[in-house]
């Protein structure tokens, strides 16, 4: 069902485009002066993670904080929360503070939607792609104490042995307040 909403959306998008496309065609024929279109965001391709990596990455324990945000592009929470990451990122640059996006996405997303959402709220440089469908209970046990994957966004930080889950939205007061408690 997700997959026929997906399609009919894209296909959706794409007539869109296309009569937006000539609309603006239209108007650049009928006027006398000449304006170059804004550049769309640069797609890069992303780097993909397997479940072992990710393993790897979320039990780092030094003295550099990990805040690791899951999350995928149809998630509305998801996406109303990314400027509060970004944000942190521009603050704590420099800092021993990384702060990475995991996109949930279906695997058919990952080099089309993904990669045009992620350019387009800036954080390409950030984001990495896991299947989420390969996540299974022992993954979640072994990682978290709360989540066991029933909800996005998920937001981790760990800081040596010390560890943060936020289930659901996080406000920019709160991933402040977790990141400066973890940081003391």
């Amino acid at each position: 069902m997700k997959k026929i909403i997906l399609s009919t959306l894209v296909l959706f998008a794409l007539a869109s485009c296309k009569k937006e496309s000539q609309k603006n065609d239209e108007a650049v024929a009928t006027t006398d002066s000449v304006s170059a279109p804004e550049p769309s965001p640069a797609v890069v391709p992303l780097k993909m993670l397997t479940l072992d990596k990710v393993s790897e990455y979320l039990n780092k324990k030094n003295d550099t904080l990990y805040v690791t945000n899951f999350f995928a592009t149809w998630c509305g929470p998801c996406v109303k929360e990314i400027p509060h990451f970004k944000n942190k990122i521009e603050e704590l640059k420099g800092k021993p503070v990384k702060i990475t996006f995991i996109s949930l996405d279906q695997k058919e997303a990952w080099n089309t939607e993904v990669p045009r959402f992620v350019a387009e709220h800036g954080i390409q440089d950030h984001t990495v792609l896991v299947d989420g469908q390969l996540m299974d209970g022992d993954f979640f046990k072994n990682n978290f104490k709360e989540w066991t994957g029933n909800a996005i966004p998920f937001t981790f930080m760990r800081r040596g042995d010390k560890t943060d889950e936020t289930l659901g939205m996080i406000s920019e007061e709160q991933l402040n307040e977790k990141i400066n408690s973890l940081l003391k």
